[in-house]
Parts: structure tokens; C-alpha cells; sequence
């Protein structure tokens, strides 16, 4: 995962035409949840990868084109389902409120 700038994570030294990027934010309310965990799960709810959030909330993953489930864990809240699309060439950029 990149460092965390503000207004979202930076792409420097990302080939965006060569990636498809999922990123965002995870927020209770309007503030950030560090210490959590996104997982990345394929088409058939398979785990394929996890990642903490950073303490701004921030988790990015590089994936292969297609829809992908992220499921959000944080401490007293419960689990939360995203579908999200990701092409080649372009950055899913997703929040979740938790």
C-alpha cells in the first residue's frame, strides 16, 4: 500500500494504463478508521487478498479486470459488503461508511 496524502493516496510511481486499482477510504461518520481490514474476495466470495487501512483509512489493491466484492472489518462495527468493477486503465475509487 502507498502512503496516504490528503484528499486520498497518491498514484506517483503507478502506470495506471497498466493496472486496474482499487482504492478508497473507510469513514465512520466523517472520520477516518485506521486499524481496520478490507479484504478483496473474486466473483464466487473467494478470500483473495486483505490489507489494514493506513490511519487516514486508506487501502489501495492492484487486481485484474472484473467485479470484486470488498468486505470491510472494524472494531464495533459490523461486516460491510461493496461490489466494485475493475478495468485496466482506470482507479475504483470506493468509500465505505461503516
Amino acid at each position: 500500500m502507498c502512503g496516504a496524502t490528503e484528499g486520498g493516496l497518491s498514484l506517483d510511481g503507478v502506470n495506471v494504463a497498466k493496472e486496474a486499482v482499487i482504492q478508497g477510504q473507510v469513514l465512520r461518520g466523517d472520520a477516518p478508521v485506521g486499524n481496520a481490514y478490507v479484504r478483496l474476495l473474486d466473483r464466487s466470495g473467494e478470500f483473495t487478498a486483505e490489507v489494514p487501512t493506513s490511519a487516514s483509512g486508506h487501502f489501495r489493491f492492484f487486481a485484474g479486470e472484473g467485479e470484486w466484492t470488498l468486505r470491510t472489518l472494524a472494531p464495533k462495527a459490523d461486516p460491510v459488503d461493496r461490489t466494485v468493477q475493475a478495468a485496466i486503465g482506470s482507479v475504483a475509487e470506493v468509500t465505505v461508511n461503516i
